[in-house]
């Protein structure tokens, strides 16, 4: 058994040497499949070299998510990669919007919240503590969703604490909302994005006030401010953004006659954020005539009887007529131009007989006359400006001989009135501007690094030492593998074509040889023939018997043939 498995290993090695003896004996075989090998390789190099480039198509999102997009890259025929940085996926570059447009298509990602879709699924016969759950929920997802969209932020999620509306107004609880946002990284929210998210917030959810919505970032930063804290911060945003405004101003004044570069400017606003508000109210008496208006006016007339009038019970109607009065009544009205101005007459007696009794006549008038008022209601605007400090250096400028010399004091004068004017100098608050002439420091600020230093350069190098790879691996294939197979196999045929060409000559020679032979046979037998006929000539001369029997068998012979 050992013996014949040692006989079959050695005929497979005997076989393979064989072949191996047989390929190297074809130099043909051999160059086809060094070519063949090459090309391959070089094309295989090329390939890699031209790999296309993988962008993001998604990060940082859910497994559900990641399988259900994953899923449909692969039926949709688009390759994929994943990143252990940030769990992306990566596409083709020239796939990434198609694939975004067919997956936002299908509704992918879905973000991990559920928004009013969630309703479309409620079954028949819910309880209405579910469907207000529900209607939380899904207010709750759509709200993450379109805070989503901003670009700072990444995930987000909303929490909503709705009170259940109560008969009794002592109990009504007020709602409020919390928020946690994951923003990208190195992205921050501003002041103003986060008042738009809480105001997005408060206007989407009933009786929810935008002080009672809380923001918070992913390291558990509180980013809503309230109250005194808010408010510090508007006024230093406000000032900030004022003083950088007048820093503006002066540089551009004074530009067309340093340049930028020589004016450095800094300023200063004390500003008065106190709410002022005053009321002022005045009166001024109604005295012209002319111009005078009556309020209102008040008429009061009493009259007594005489002696022989006839009594009775007060309130009661009288049984006779009043007696006509005996003379007339008079009486002299006093009319005043003051304020509630009161006319009054007293008794007044008329001649009258001695058998009449006196009448007792009283008449009240008051008039009151309208008075001017004036009410004027003044509110001073937050943030004014109660005094102004700027400090302003100006370099040197070019003088005589193109040499930085000091500016003068007529330009320095120039100069000081232009920043006044650029500001708004008051004296009256108190402003101070200072404009020093100094030479600026000549050490230059760090220059760009150069293009070979800059990242550009270098992912140009990395892209052209690819092919410069593929150009070296080309040229040592073509060298140790190409050219030596080339070598043989053109030697081969040298080789080939001189055995031809021998071949042929020696067959030429050789067929020269034979003809010669031919011809040197030929005349060897003409020359025997001719020697034999000579000796037939006198072996007939000499002995005609025997010719004449030899020719007489060779005729019996023929005869016997025949």
């Amino acid at each position: 058994m050992n013996a014949t498995t040692n006989d079959i290993k050695r005929n497979s090695t005997a076989t393979v040497i064989a072949q191996l003896e047989r390929l190297r004996s074809s130099p043909k075989l051999v160059l086809a499949i060094a070519a063949a090998a090459a090309l391959s390789l070089i094309i295989g190099l090329v390939f890699w070299a031209q790999t296309p480039e993988y962008r993001v198509l998604y990060t940082n999102i859910s497994d559900q998510d990641g399988g259900a997009v994953v899923s449909q890259l692969s039926q949709m025929n688009i390759p994929y990669r994943f990143t252990d940085r940030g769990g992306a996926i990566t596409v083709p570059a020239d796939k990434v919007y198609e694939a975004r447009l067919k997956l936002a298509q299908l509704g992918l990602p879905k973000g991990g919240e559920v928004g009013f879709e969630l309703l479309d699924q409620e079954k028949f016969g819910i309880s209405q503590f579910s469907e207000q759950v529900n209607f939380q929920r899904a207010l709750e997802g759509e709200l993450s969703r379109t805070i989503e969209t901003l670009g700072p932020v990444h995930t987000v999620r909303v929490h909503l604490a709705i009170p259940k509306p109560s008969m009794f107004v002592r109990e009504q609880k007020v709602a409020s909302a919390s928020v946690t946002v994951t923003l990208n990284s190195g992205r921050s929210l501003d002041s103003g994005q986060v008042n738009a998210i809480t105001y997005l917030i408060s206007s989407a959810v009933p009786g929810l006030n935008a002080d009672h919505v809380t923001v918070v970032d992913q390291n558990g930063r509180l980013l809503t401010q309230s109250g005194e804290q808010a408010i510090q911060t508007s006024h230093l945003k406000y000032t900030s953004d004022l003083e950088a405004d007048y820093q503006q101003r002066i540089p551009a004044i004074l530009a067309p006659i340093g340049g930028h570069s020589n004016v450095k400017a800094q300023v200063t606003a004390q500003l008065d954020f106190t709410l002022h508000e005053q009321t002022d109210e005045a009166y001024q008496p109604n005295t012209d005539v002319n111009k005078m208006a009556i309020r209102s006016r008040q008429n009061s007339i009493s009259q007594q009887g005489g002696r022989n009038a006839v009594g009775g019970v007060p309130g009661a109607l009288s049984n006779q007529a009043p007696t006509p009065a005996a003379a007339p009544l008079t009486r002299a009205l006093g009319a005043g131009a003051a304020q509630n101005s009161t006319s009054q007459t007293s008794t007044a007696a008329s001649q009258a007989p001695a058998s009449a009794v006196p009448y007792n006549n009283r008449q009240d008038e008051t008039t009151n006359y309208e008075v001017n008022r004036t009410l004027t209601h003044t509110k001073r605007n937050l943030g004014e400006v109660e005094r102004l400090s700027v400090a302003v250096v100006v370099n040197y400028l070019p003088g005589k001989g193109g040499k930085p010399a000091a500016l003068t004091k007529e330009q320095l004068a120039q100069i000081d009135t232009l920043v006044k004017e650029a500001v708004g100098y008051s004296a009256q608050r108190g402003d101070t501007v200072n404009v020093i002439n100094s030479p600026f420091s000549t050490v230059e600020e760090d220059a760009p690094p150069p293009f070979w230093k800059q990242q550009a350069f270098f992912d140009l190098l990395m892209y052209a030492a690819r092919y410069l790879f593929i150009a070296i691996v080309a040229w040592v294939l073509w060298r140790k593998l190409v050219q030596p197979a080339w070598i043989r196999h053109q030697e081969a045929v040298i080789h080939r074509l001189e055995l031809e060409r021998e071949a042929r000559q020696a067959q030429l020679d050789a067929h020269k040889i034979n003809a010669e032979k031919s011809e040197r046979e030929k005349a060897e037998q003409r020359v025997e023939v001719e020697l034999n006929t000579q000796k037939l000539r006198d072996l007939a001369e000499q002995e005609p018997r025997v010719i004449a029997l030899v020719i007489r068998q060779w005729i019996n012979k023929d005869m016997k043939q025949q």
